[in-house]
């Protein structure tokens, strides 16, 4: 039975990762950390994956201080007392925001350049945390794109908003680096099974079109999208009043080469990922 602890209670990769790991292999508890860390919280503990964190609130200079505290230091302060516990494994999850690109492709030569408190934090957090690492306390580090799923915070309902709302769609030729929740979760299992620590970048096996994306959500409700080209006046009006819009149309991806690490054949179709994130099981 290997032990997992995982922090940040109720936060939605958590609880899905919690109910994912079979019970029969597993003992998976989920932490509260909000108001601070136990100092026996990791005693027995085999694994521990820190979600815990903040995201998707609207930046200010008033909250960096926020940003530093809750996605670096006690990411840090977790992981230095997971150690001093005898802890083995530490999953740490930050972001494809850590290289301060909306649009591009990254490759395993790109360097990261965060532009926004929550890149910046978690890239520091990464830099701290790799200090710790070692043959006995072994750091895992997760750059995931987007993250869909049944019940998805962030750019992906605001998408399927649109969905619902518009006839027609502009067309455009873009890529997008997508991972779907129950991906992840397997993606997860298979690191915890491994016992490694590095750098992983966990995606679906396939880019995604942010137009076609849209016709399967709008699809999913009985709804027949139009996606037209040369709508480019849509797009602005959409991206002056749904910000959203204008970091998704673009192109922005992690070359494939660099998700090889447990890369997971029998993924579902793309459109059974849409199908299952719009209710449809």
């Amino acid at each position: 039975m290997i032990h997992v602890l995982i922090t940040g209670a109720g936060s939605y990769i958590g609880s899905h990762i919690a109910a994912f790991l079979p019970a029969d292999r597993y003992a998976v508890r989920e932490l509260n950390v909000r108001d601070g860390l136990d100092e026996t919280a990791f005693q027995g503990q085999d694994v521990v994956i820190h979600v815990a964190g903040i995201a998707h609130q609207k930046e200010t200079s008033e909250n960096a201080p926020l940003y530093h505290r809750v996605n670096c230091e006690l990411a840090v302060d977790t992981a230095t007392l997971a150690k001093r516990q005898g802890v083995k494994q530490l999953i740490f999850f930050s972001s494809m925001s850590v290289y301060g690109v909306t649009t591009g492709r990254i490759t395993a030569q790109t360097a990261p350049a965060p532009k926004t408190h929550y890149g910046r934090s978690k890239w520091e957090a990464e830099q701290r945390l790799e200090k710790l690492s070692d043959g006995a306390f072994r750091i895992a580090i997760l750059r995931p794109p987007m993250i869909y799923g049944p019940g998805c915070r962030g750019n992906y309902p605001r998408l399927a908003g649109l969905a619902g709302r518009l006839p027609v769609f502009p067309r455009v030729n873009n890529q997008r680096s997508m991972l779907y929740i129950e991906t992840l979760c397997a993606f997860v299992e298979q690191l915890i099974d491994s016992g490694e620590g590095g750098l992983f970048f966990p995606q679906n096996r396939d880019y995604v079109n942010t137009s076609e994306m849209v016709q399967q959500i709008a699809a999913c409700h009985g709804r027949k999208m139009r996606l037209m080209p040369g709508l480019g006046w849509l797009l602005r009006m959409l991206e002056s009043r749904v910000g959203v819009v204008g970091k998704v149309f673009g192109t922005l991806t992690y070359d494939m080469d660099m998700s090889r690490a447990f890369a997971q054949a029998g993924q579902l179709p793309f459109e059974e990922t849409i199908r299952r994130t719009e209710g449809g099981q």
